[in-house]
């Protein structure tokens, strides 16, 4: 049981391309804060993280998902882990659905089409497959200024199209630490409370350029 009483709650964070779990990354702090909380978090590192073979990416997803247990799963993607969330859900290889999904920055399709990505690109993302991964409504949270999503807000060209509840965050980039992204009281605040907000009092650091830019 966690410290705020919740009973049989455990998180799994998920990342992206060229991710070797910097600590300046806003996941490295919210799995630290999360733990700090009594909650039980995975954070794996998926092999070959430069060079993603989709097979690997997706068998450790499984085992690391797997270990969740029996009780409420809490998924956080970030970029790339969005499409492998997306793919996992297309090949079956959940073994059962989470409670709730939060997808952060996916990449557009003219990007994830180009290597070394083009393996997890499916180009019939549909929202049914999508929903049935998640009991709750899928959350997605991206910037209307993502480097990696040249098409435009991924609200529009994902959440609108597949129905999913969606926030824009005005000129936040990826959303990396490069983008002034390291501790993000928001996503903390959702981990715990499904119905918080992304967009209004955003707490951000100054970019930094020499920071990670990691997915």
């Amino acid at each position: 049981m966690s410290l705020d009483g919740h009973p049989e709650r455990r998180f799994l964070i998920l990342h992206g391309l060229d991710n070797h779990r910097p600590r300046d990354h806003w996941q490295w702090w919210l799995t630290e804060a999360l733990r700090r909380r009594g909650e039980q978090v995975l954070y794996p590192q998926f092999p070959d993280a430069d060079r993603p073979q989709l097979g690997r990416w997706l068998e450790l997803l499984a085992a690391e998902y797997a270990q969740l247990g029996d009780g409420q799963r809490v998924v956080v993607c970030h970029s790339l882990a969005c499409a492998l969330w997306f793919q996992a859900s297309m090949q079956h290889t959940l073994d059962r659905r989470a409670d709730r999904v939060l997808l952060v920055a996916p990449p557009g399709p003219s990007f994830l089409a180009q290597p070394p990505t083009a393996a997890f690109y499916d180009p019939g993302w549909t929202g049914n497959v999508l929903r049935t991964s998640s009991h709750a409504p899928i959350r997605l949270v991206a910037s209307d200024n993502d480097r990696f999503c040249p098409e435009g807000p991924a609200e529009i060209v994902y959440a609108r199209s597949l129905g999913f509840d969606a926030e824009t965050m005005p000129g936040a980039g990826h959303l990396t630490p490069a983008d002034g992204f390291g501790p993000w009281p928001e996503v903390l605040r959702w981990c715990t409370d499904e119905a918080s907000t992304f967009t209004s009092n955003i707490v951000r650091l100054q970019p930094d350029t020499n920071a990670s830019s990691t997915w």
